[in-house]
């Protein structure tokens, strides 16, 4: 055995401390450093000025009020296409799911931008076709209902993955004796089906809010021009108002946002408490139900769907950013691509954005590469409760809304590094770090499912042959690994590069990410260059996802969330 292992043990006597580092900067120290910076507010009474504060009690109920009707569009949404695309058989499924998980990838910036060029008196689009309504119309989008809707279509997709899941581990052959004994397919669907698919419902009910309590992007586009402020915004107003109280204030709220997530998550297990919903017979094969003369108006209405939510909104970005300018009517002889001359050659801003989203990117991904290769090493091959607690803690800042995280770094590093001395606030490095942590578990699931499904005796030959856990990581597992491990990598670097929420606490002059220009520069009236950006972003994310669906049959089941 080489040296370098521990008695009776094939990994390496530093892993266990490289892991531990890892879980503790990434994970343990920031919330710690949050918990603490909140408690120690709410001692002092610093608390009780916020707490007093009408506008956090209007944010409060803004958030619970925007996120809980978001959850029930979304559910509407995804539980129809997750039951039609799964259990129904319906033409272009899996062509349907793909673009159907398209608004989750895109950032939910883009998301605003786009329905706001596609309604009210200034849209392009409905300009170009004659049915822009008169001008001086308001906005419907900025209000609760436009959050809500926008919430609704960007996360029916959590939804739709949740349900698909409970849908596809249902036994064929329990639905075949059903009908068999007489039940009718919509008995079977009403009676059988459909409850046994209630976890994933409620579970995907509850992502969908919690969801929303964490959602920066679609509040802060359609919010703040018409003050109506979340929990979320109001963290981002009381940061650029900056104060004597602000990090206690947003410690304190930060905590709120937690709460409410916590709760609806709660709220699914108290819904799902006493029921017992295991199955017997094989799962994996969803069952397929007949349309017959409906199918095609059903296809007719999946596909209509998809336009409206998707081409659409698509296409109102893409009309108002070749206009010379937001509102004009676009016709040939309007139509410019200054905007897109402006955002790729003129503007150092956006310039400077991608570079910085793309180096970001780059970086969390093949960083995060390298701690999931060996953190998913240890999970797997550590038979403890010690490798649970650290796979756990792993999960929790990608669970957490993006604004929580984003505070909870600043308070950690906000002051001088210790022994070092200097600090890393307001540095690309203290966006990188918080990326590291926020989308860890992305990169982790895959590397851990490509692991569990080895053959332990392939490592097990080479390292009685005498290999070290280098040889055998090189030579045997990472070969093995190498697909889930590459979708691991396009899958952070997508989600990393067009990032918002964490961002949008930690940039500074000089850092700005793709995320952060887009919503500046429509915060400041260019609405022609930041739709331009978006039309780039979503096209990079189309790529992206394109390259992912190719590689699809080398990765594991599972890397990919949209693939059956």
């Amino acid at each position: 055995m080489p040296s370098s292992a521990r008695s009776g043990n094939s990994q390496p006597r530093w892993l266990f401390p490289f892991v531990l580092i890892v879980i503790l900067i990434l994970s343990v120290l920031p919330l710690a450093r949050l918990a603490w910076t909140g408690m120690v507010s709410a001692l002092r009474g610093d608390a009780g000025q916020l707490l007093a504060d009408p506008a956090l009690w209007s944010a409060t109920l803004n958030t619970l009020t925007t996120s809980f009707l978001g959850m029930i569009a979304a559910v509407v949404l995804g539980g129809s296409f997750a039951v039609l695309l799964t259990l129904f058989d319906v033409r272009g499924r899996s062509l349907l799911g793909f673009l159907f998980m398209l608004p989750m990838m895109i950032p939910p910036q883009v998301t605003a931008l786009s329905w706001i060029g596609l309604t009210g008196p200034s849209s392009t689009l409905l300009k170009a076709i004659g049915m822009a309504p008169p001008l001086g119309s308001p906005q419907p989008l900025y209000s609760i209902g436009g959050i809500a809707l926008l919430f609704g279509v960007q996360h029916a997709p959590l939804v739709y993955l949740a349900m698909r899941s409970g849908l596809l581990a249902l036994p064929k052959e329990g639905v075949e004796a059903a009908r068999l004994s007489g039940a009718s397919s919509v008995r079977v669907l009403l009676d059988i089906v459909l409850p046994l698919a209630l976890p994933g419902l409620v579970a995907g009910a509850a992502i969908a809010f919690v969801s929303g309590v964490g959602n920066f992007g679609i509040p802060a586009i359609l919010g703040i021009p018409a003050s109506i402020y979340t929990l979320p915004t109001l963290i981002y107003s009381k940061f650029a108002s900056f104060g004597p109280t602000t990090f206690a204030d947003i410690s304190i709220i930060s905590a709120l946002i937690t709460l409410l997530a916590v709760a609806g998550l709660s709220v699914e297990a108290r819904v799902l408490r006493g029921r017992d919903f295991r199955t017997i017979g094989l799962s994996g094969q969803a069952a397929v139900f007949r349309l017959g003369q409906v199918r095609l108006p059903a296809e007719i209405l999946l596909w209509l769907v998809t336009f409206v939510i998707l081409v659409l909104p698509f296409l109102a970005l893409l009309a108002s950013s070749l206009a010379p300018a937001y509102g004009v009517p676009l016709n040939m002889e309007t139509a410019t691509l200054h905007a897109y001359e402006e955002v790729l050659f003129r503007q150092s801003v956006t310039r400077s954005a991608f570079s910085n989203s793309v180096t970001l990117a780059l970086a969390s991904a093949f960083g995060l590469l390298v701690i999931s290769v060996l953190l998913g090493y240890y999970i797997v091959q550590t038979k403890s409760r010690t490798a649970a607690t650290i796979s756990a803690m792993a999960e929790i800042p990608y669970a957490l809304p993006g604004i929580v995280l984003a505070v909870a770094f600043i308070l950690l590093l906000a002051a001088p590094l210790p022994i070092l001395g200097f600090s890393i606030y307001g540095t690309i490095w203290i966006i990188l770090i918080a990326y590291l942590s926020s989308f860890l578990a992305v990169s982790l699931k895959p590397v851990v499912s490509a692991y569990r499904q080895l053959d332990p005796s392939l490592e097990e030959a080479a390292r009685l042959s005498g290999a070290g856990f280098y040889r055998r990581m090189r030579d045997v597992l990472v070969p093995l690994i190498a697909p889930a491990a590459g979708s691991s990598l396009i899958l952070v670097f997508l989600i990393a590069c067009n990032e918002l929420t964490v961002s949008a606490l930690l940039w500074s002059a000089g850092t700005q990410t793709l995320g952060v220009a887009i919503y500046n520069l429509d915060d400041s009236g260019s609405f022609d260059l930041a739709a331009a950006l978006s039309v780039l972003v979503v096209i990079m994310v189309v790529i992206l996802m394109l390259i992912l669906e190719l590689m699809a049959r080398r990765l594991p089941a599972g890397a990919l969330p949209w693939r059956r």
